[in-house]
């Protein structure tokens, strides 16, 4: 016997509408690409997104089309992803920090008929739309007053185009599996593969993250997402806010730490959400200008692991949460999320801080596990490590077009490629990714555990581990350091502040020093690069 409940598809559009209805007034505040600060409502992005959806379709846009944008946090964006998505084409979020090569590559795979460019972004686009057959279009997304004097093709202005249409649009309805958003992986490895969003995905994440112990959002917050909407939905904030009825206040091109300080206090922000390096130029604009937080409840940290001294800068200096997250492009991307249960409140605040550094639990709705190689679940002791491996309504199950092949077990479990541990609590805590593990004497060494440690001491901004060749123990660990400004620590006295703080056999058998350390499109060090600069790095013998 089937429920007797109303057919209600969960489409995109109906976000956008719940916003516009229950919160109309509720502020969007966008620090625009050509400078000033902008506001306007949800009621008028709702205005606004349905012209756009009207133009597409003028513009002979269908039905699983796909149209690209190449743009930061800000209104414009917002209005493209909602239109684009609401009418039934597929919202192709192009992340600008890839190589040329690389955009070239996704935009022809996926198909594009028009791109939606920022005005940053326009000379990368200059240089490859010749090598983009399929592309009909370039919106520059300004007025006409900031167009600028450019060499692309078949160049035409946003805002004039979008007045070409009205508002007044019916969002049609489909099957809520009907694709929605499009984004593709920073492909470490061979080419970038296409994650490709649902409806019904991308409304069931949405719910996911607003859960109380996810995101936690609700109408009375002040949301700062300075993590790209095209770094996989802006880890939800894009759909989780509108949802909510929270205040989105939207960065745009500008992330330093000044800007985002301003922000901050001006907007009243309570919640934010970023990588690591944007936490450390704010941190470090903090501690010089000798500013507060007194409005931020908490931040949300993932991308990367966040160092646990972060974690008691925020905490100790500012009185501003820290909860640690971790996510895949395949999985929406929300994993798992730091807060602590009431029975950890009691704890000290070392230990606080030492969970609070694991990746988190997972929300309802992502299954999660740790498999030894053979595929055989590990125990949930917070010792045994093991293959991370997880399912869900909002998990991948295959990338665009079949690239890349089969990707679940026949269970169907999409191995993350990392290796974690699971504590009888359920917080999980990434301990490599498992092409990067060293294996030393048979035993896992977790490089992102000496990383975390390293970056603790005051001479060091930056630090990545890698494993060398060893001829008694296969492999031993390289600590690669970038120096903070004005200081020069020595390799001795970095070794010596790890003692005592990792296991004596996990001691980096050498410290070198760089002036950068390679990172991937998506903020993630790039191993692959330093180990093929330090392949002929000799080890001191030990």
């Amino acid at each position: 016997m089937l429920g007797l409940m109303q057919d209600w598809p969960l489409l995109v559009s109906k976000i956008l509408d719940h916003a516009a209805i229950n919160h109309p007034e509720q502020e969007i505040v966008t620090r625009t690409t050509e400078g000033p600060i902008q506001r306007y409502t949800y009621k008028d992005l709702h205005s606004r997104a349905r012209q756009m959806a009207k133009r597409l379709e003028m513009a002979g846009v269908k039905l699983g089309d796909r149209i690209a944008t190449c743009a930061w946090n800000n209104a414009r964006h917002m209005e493209v992803w909602y239109g684009v998505m609401g009418m039934g084409a597929i919202c192709h979020t192009v992340n600008p920090r890839l190589f040329p090569e690389q955009i070239e590559y996704i935009i022809n795979h996926a198909e594009d008929s028009y791109v939606f460019v920022d005005l940053t972004f326009v000379p990368v686009f200059e240089a490859i739309a010749k090598d983009l057959p399929k592309v009909k279009g370039f919106v520059i997304m300004t007025d006409a007053a900031h167009m600028p004097d450019t060499k692309l093709r078949d160049v035409i202005c946003y805002e004039d185009w979008l007045a070409e249409a009205d508002d007044d649009y019916t969002w049609p309805t489909f099957d809520e599996n009907t694709a929605a958003g499009l984004c593709y992986t920073s492909g470490t490895t061979g080419n970038p593969k296409g994650v490709l969003y649902s409806h019904r995905s991308n409304v069931l994440h949405a719910l996911l993250a607003n859960q109380a112990d996810t995101l936690g959002l609700c109408a009375s917050d002040v949301i700062l997402p300075v993590v790209p909407m095209f770094h996989a939905n802006a880890w939800a904030i894009a759909f989780g806010a509108p949802a909510a009825g929270a205040k989105l206040v939207m960065p745009g091109p500008k992330m330093d730490g000044e800007s985002i300080y301003q922000l901050l206090h001006e907007e009243g922000v309570t919640v934010s959400a970023a990588v690591p390096t944007v936490w450390l130029m704010l941190l470090g604009y903090l501690e010089d200008q000798g500013k507060e937080l007194p409005l931020l409840n908490y931040v949300v940290i993932g991308g990367s692991a966040c160092p646990p001294s972060m974690i008691e800068a925020f905490e100790t200096k500012y009185g501003v949460q820290v909860f640690h997250a971790w996510g895949m492009t395949e999985m929406s991307p929300i994993g798992t999320l730091g807060r602590l249960k009431p029975k950890h409140e009691s704890m000290s605040l070392s230990d606080q801080i030492a969970l609070k550094s694991k990746q988190g639990r997972a929300p309802f709705t992502v299954e999660m596990k740790i498999v030894d190689d053979e595929g055989n679940e590990q125990p949930r002791d917070g010792v045994a490590f093991g293959h991370l491996v997880v399912r869900g309504p909002a998990v991948s199950k295959s990338y665009l077009k079949g690239e890349g092949g089969e990707i679940l077990d026949a269970d169907g479990w999409f191995d993350t490629g990392d290796v974690a541990t699971i504590d009888a609590d359920g917080y999980m805590q990434i301990t490599d990714r498992a092409k990067d593990v060293i294996k030393s004497g048979g035993e896992w060494i977790s490089t992102i555990e000496i990383e975390n440690i390293a970056v603790g001491h005051p001479g060091v901004a930056e630090a990545a581990v890698i494993g060398l060749p060893h001829p008694k123990w296969d492999e031993r660990p390289l600590l690669i350091v970038v120096a903070k400004d004005g200081t020069s620590p020595s390799g001795k006295d970095i070794l010596a502040y790890l003692e005592g703080k990792i296991a004596k056999w996990w001691m980096p058998n050498d410290v070198a020093f760089v002036d950068e350390i390679p990172h991937t499109a998506t903020g993630k060090i790039q191993k692959m690069d330093l180990r093929a600069k330090f392949k002929d790095h000799q080890l001191p013998n030990d």
